[in-house]
């Protein structure tokens, strides 16, 4: 399944939805985007991203109350996936071996990816 392409404000909220360990309500999302990327939105612009991602199927809402809690449909993961399934694909040619070696030559890889790297290498020779 493609997933719809997030405007990156959606994005800005979508990733303070994914962090939280809890569902949260439109105040929430406010204030953790407001400080988490010194922001100054107001209630209708983060209600309006949010609309927006519940029409594009990464959030759902539901009521509790007097108030709206949005709920994860698209896990982070999924949506990690296909980014770097699309930056690969039109950036590297669809293939992998340029991506990680166009990531390494602009950040050195620590010890730490290398060995994460290279356990996913021999576990792909198995």
């Amino acid at each position: 399944m493609t997933l719809e392409n997030l405007t990156d404000c959606e994005q800005l909220v979508m990733k303070t939805v994914w962090d939280a360990e809890e569902e949260l309500s439109l105040m929430e999302v406010l204030q953790r985007v407001n400080d988490k990327y010194h922001k100054e939105w107001k209630p209708q612009t983060v209600s309006t991203f949010l609309a927006r991602l519940v029409k594009k199927g990464y959030l759902r809402h539901y009521r509790m109350g007097r108030v709206f809690y949005y709920q994860i449909l698209i896990p982070l993961e999924e949506y990690k996936g296909q980014l770097t399934e699309d930056y690969v694909d039109f950036w590297n040619h669809n293939n992998a071996d340029e991506f990680l070696c166009a990531l390494s030559q602009k950040r050195p890889l620590r010890q730490d990816e290398v060995e994460r790297i290279q356990k996913m290498i021999d576990g792909l020779a198995e």
